[in-house]
């Protein structure tokens, strides 16, 4: 039990960090609140083409918003591991008798966490603006553990190249080549239906379209059966990317 206490108490400590700062929270509420007027307002339009399949944007939007929360907010998770690195905290650490992997999946949890928090913001507005979340709270379970999933990935992979880069720049730069190219070769923003042969084939090899999927389907009440292969196949995505990431701290503690 030891692995689980440590990664609750790192969980904890980037908590209170996070808590410490109200801009980040007042950015938590306002930027999805943002993205679902301005994408709903954006390609409205769209939902009116009869290949698109759905009646309403902001109903087909609202997962997908969600998912994106969780691609943005954890992609640059990795920083604040690089302010513990510059400040000498992490180092302090490694000395202390704390379980290593918990240095990892602390923070892997704590990303999680904060995307949970804002997926629930940005159904609350979808519904506000009139989309139904039609699964009911198994579906918001369904929608939450998409989102948790693909923030522990991508959350995994950004501290992995903090710890492997050890620049800002270096990690920041890596991060955004790969943001918007996986949002646009998935189904967050358009219909399959709509989308050209080669994007749509690529997408089913995109964990974040894995994710779309998988919230989709609990949003619309398709039932957990429905997304069950796109969530197993996002946890071992995951699970390999944690991996990934402890390899990369085990490097960096060779490297002291």
């Amino acid at each position: 039990m030891k692995p689980v206490r440590d990664s609750w108490l790192v969980f904890l400590r980037l908590l209170r960090l996070t808590l410490r700062m109200p801009v980040w929270i007042a950015m938590a509420v306002v930027q999805p609140i943002l993205w679902v007027v301005l994408f709903g307002g954006l390609f409205g339009a769209v939902a009116r083409l009869p290949e698109f399949g759905v009646g309403s944007y902001v109903q087909y939007l609202a997962p997908g918003v969600a998912i994106m929360t969780a691609l943005f907010g954890s992609a640059h998770s990795g920083l604040s591991l690089l302010g513990d690195i510059d400040r000498g905290v992490l180092d302090r650490m490694l000395v202390s008798p704390v379980a290593r992997g918990a240095l990892i999946a602390g923070r892997v949890g704590h990303a999680a966490f904060l995307v949970v928090f804002q997926a629930s913001i940005i159904l609350a507005v979808a519904g506000w603006r009139g989309a139904q979340m039609r699964g009911g709270a198994a579906g918001f379970a369904v929608v939450c553990l998409a989102a948790a999933l693909l923030s522990a990935s991508v959350s995994a992979v950004s501290n992995g190249l903090a710890l492997l880069a050890r620049r800002t720049e270096i990690l920041i730069a890596i991060m955004n080549f790969f943001l918007l190219p996986m949002i646009y070769l998935s189904t967050m923003l358009m219909s399959e239906r709509l989308m050209p042969g080669w994007i749509a084939s690529v997408a089913r090899f995109n964990p974040v379209n894995w994710a779309v999927v998988a919230a989709r389907a609990g949003y619309e009440g398709a039932g957990f059966a429905a997304a069950l292969p796109a969530l197993a196949a996002l946890w071992v995505f995951a699970a390999g990317c944690v991996a990934a990431a402890t390899l990369a701290f085990g490097r960096y503690r060779r490297s002291l």
